[in-house]
């Protein structure tokens, strides 16, 4: 989580798994795509530093986050596809929409994850204004697709090693 005490790049103590022979797909948001694609390039710059090819990395849009977890879905079925990182952004607003976007995408991911037995990754923004979002991407608190990046090459790593 990030915080003015936690910088999401920050990956100098931890052990980041060489990403060789990893097959990483990354679904991203259209809807704000200023964030997204910022994100979109924290994730793949952290994917190619740590080994992945990048014939090995696939990318794909859905037009909003509430598409993230089909995206992930479909991107799953392909069985040399080793993890999907979902990639987007929803800012609060006046309306309860902000709740129900970022609850269906969050037990979506959990769903694919755990439907495919395969690592899905949730690189879901969820702040509270524009500033908070860029803050998270590649600002002051690093950038989250940096962070979920790092978490599909350790969860690959881990199932890998079972």
């Amino acid at each position: 989580m990030s915080s003015a005490l936690k910088n999401l790049s920050d990956f100098n103590h931890t052990n980041i798994p060489n990403g060789l022979g990893m097959r990483i797909a990354v679904v991203i948001a259209e809807w704000n795509i200023e964030i997204t694609g910022a994100l979109r390039d924290g994730a793949i710059e952290t994917l190619l530093k740590n080994g992945v090819s990048d014939k090995d990395i696939i990318v794909k849009y859905v037009p909003g986050s509430f598409e993230l977890t089909m995206g992930a879905q479909l991107l799953c079925e392909d069985k040399t596809v080793d993890a999907v990182i979902c990639l987007g952004c929803v800012i609060q607003g006046e309306t309860r929409h902000f709740d129900f976007i970022c609850d269906a995408v969050a037990q979506g991911v959990t769903n694919v994850s755990l439907k495919y037995n395969k690592p899905v990754i949730f690189g879901l923004l969820t702040p509270n204004t524009h500033q908070q979002a860029q803050d998270r991407a590649g600002g002051k608190h690093g950038n989250k697709g940096d962070e979920a990046a790092v978490t599909a090459l350790k969860m690959v790593a881990l199932q890998k090693s079972l």
